[in-house]
């Protein structure tokens, strides 16, 4: 959107309907556009201009008698002139309370939880942060706890700290002993290798001459590399935000099928990295409001995002809510949170 398309009186007029429909969730009358905006200008001569608002489709009018609401073209508009007018804070709080919250030295995953928390927190909608796609990691641990006669929670630590858990079901029983030697086999043969090499050796292996493979070895072998399974080229999301999704549900400026939508994308985690990779192809600030989504079950929420590089590659933090978010506030904490994350990830820059 091109911010000239409007007048400045216009932006102004607009900017004003946006910010106080943010703050009440009520259609805005003029009176109050009149009161709020410092314009100068005659409620006459702002219902003038809130009707070719209208019908250049920033705003709309819920019925006959009421004020207007802004649109997801509203919106846009208004957070590009956000994008244009925005200065990098001098101070980060973000950075300071991370340092504070995950150590001296921390894990990236820490970090990540941790500032997943902290975006929810301040903005008070569903907070997340990805870690970059693991093309290129080397396995320092994998670690096997019995959780159930045939389920095993997966710990793979990573070169560099980064830790991802699944849990593996294996249809049949595990014992301790078994989840020992496999852990034991794969730290000692593999420790340093690509992840998605190791998991290569050990299918190639258990296509071997069952004759020549220990029984119990081939069971761990099994166990290791169905739990290594997906772990390259993937992604690591922390997301946050129940707690103020239950807070938004005794209010009702948030529409029920709004907070479901939000509810779902906690819930069913890989469809939100997938959106994320999808959106985020390159360095910097992304916002997406409503009717930007392709897929129509988002249209009621708006994403900002923006990227961060803990030295090996991209990751995104960011924030997902109503469309009626407070921009201003979520696009200054998202990208300090950004930076951030940068500095604390890499600490030589």
């Amino acid at each position: 959107m091109n911010t000239r398309t409007l007048s400045a009186r216009s932006s102004r007029i607009l900017a004003t309907v946006v910010r106080e429909y943010i703050d009440t969730g009520e259609p805005v009358a003029s009176v109050v556009v009149a009161r709020r905006g410092a314009l100068g200008l005659s409620s006459a001569t702002i219902r003038n201009i809130l009707s070719r608002l209208e019908e250049q489709g920033f705003v709309s009018q819920p019925h006959t008698s009421a004020g207007r609401i802004p649109t997801d073209l509203g919106y846009r508009y208004y957070v590009d002139l956000l994008l244009e007018s925005r200065r990098p804070s001098r101070t980060n709080d973000v950075e300071m309370r991370l340092r504070r919250e995950t150590g001296g030295d921390p894990l990236p995953d820490d970090v990540l939880a941790q500032v997943s928390h902290l975006l929810s927190a301040e903005s008070h909608h569903v907070g997340f942060a990805l870690s970059p796609p693991r093309a290129d990691a080397r396995l320092s641990a994998v670690e096997f706890i019995w959780l159930a006669p045939t389920k095993v929670m997966v710990v793979i630590v990573a070169i560099g700290g980064q830790v991802t858990q699944k849990v593996v079901d294996i249809g049949e029983p595990l014992d301790a002993e078994e989840m020992r030697r496999a852990a034991e086999y794969v730290n000692r043969e593999f420790h340093g290798l690509p992840l998605v090499q190791v998991r290569d050796v050990l299918l190639g292996r258990l296509r071997e001459d069952r004759s020549m493979v220990d029984r119990l070895m081939r069971r761990g072998w099994d166990l290791a590399s169905r739990s290594l399974e997906g772990s390259s080229n993937a992604h690591t999301i922390f997301v946050e935000g129940t707690a103020t999704l239950v807070d938004a549900a005794q209010h009702p400026g948030v529409p029920l099928s709004t907070l479901r939508t939000l509810l779902e994308l906690l819930e069913e985690r890989q469809r939100l990295v997938r959106l994320l990779t999808e959106y985020l192809d390159g360095p910097g600030l992304t916002v997406i409001i409503g009717a930007e989504h392709p897929d129509p079950s988002l249209r009621p929420v708006s994403l900002v995002a923006s990227t961060y590089d803990n030295g090996h590659g991209l990751g995104s933090v960011g924030v997902i809510g109503p469309t009626r978010m407070r921009y201003t506030r979520t696009i200054a904490v998202v990208d300090d949170a950004a930076r951030a994350v940068s500095r604390v990830l890499r600490p030589e820059h």
